[in-house]
């Protein structure tokens, strides 16, 4: 079961980022607030979840957080800053959207840059032992694969309906024959590798 709060005194946000290892398309992130002693037994780690549990659960912390916001880093920002940075700002952009001033950051990962002087502490797989990270993660991967749906819509050869912009063999072929999109991250490989285990959806 997931621990519902790291400090039990302070104001606590959870972080978490979706769409880092993607080919396209922007990295979001969300934070998020609950009240003290949250508990929610189906909330886990998003990876876990099936798009329509994520999607129920979606609704369930938008009603029961405290505070809760979504924010994005475009394609381009992150061509210009590189990933690790633009997943930082993205979440940046989240707390700073929060109509809750935190007290204390859980981060998801082992990489974050202070934001402000609000104490954090980064929990490698943070979505699997802490609620407000684990709602961060069900928020941020429901608000991308959304947007990720809206642009497949205008360019439906690269399969982002089902590989939401992750290097499928599918998406690399789909390159290979029609090019990359204004969405694609150029900064990224954009060629199938010759030898790696290929995600196939």
């Amino acid at each position: 079961m997931l621990l519902s709060h790291h400090t039990s005194d302070l104001i606590e946000a959870g972080c978490d980022e979706a769409g880092r290892g993607c080919l396209a398309g922007p990295v979001f992130a969300a934070a998020v607030v609950f009240p003290k002693n949250y508990c929610n037994e189906d909330l886990k780690d998003s990876k876990q979840l099936n798009q329509n549990q994520r999607n129920a659960l979606r609704e369930t912390i938008e009603t029961d957080a405290l505070a809760w916001a979504v924010a994005s880093v475009s394609q381009e920002e992150i061509d210009k800053i590189n990933i690790l940075n633009a997943s930082v700002l993205a979440m940046h952009r989240a707390i700073e959207q929060l109509k809750l001033n935190p007290e204390f950051l859980l981060i998801d990962g082992n990489r974050f840059k202070p934001y402000k002087k609000i104490p954090h502490q980064t929990i490698v797989k943070g979505d699997g032992k802490y609620l407000s990270i684990a709602a961060a993660s069900v928020l941020a991967k429901t608000y991308r694969d959304s947007y990720m749906l809206q642009i497949h819509n205008d360019f439906p050869n690269y399969g982002w309906l089902t590989n939401q912009g992750y290097p499928t063999k599918k998406h690399y072929d789909a390159i290979e024959k029609h090019g990359i999109t204004s969405h694609h991250r150029k900064t990224f490989k954009l060629i199938k590798p010759v030898q790696l285990q290929l995600i196939n959806m």
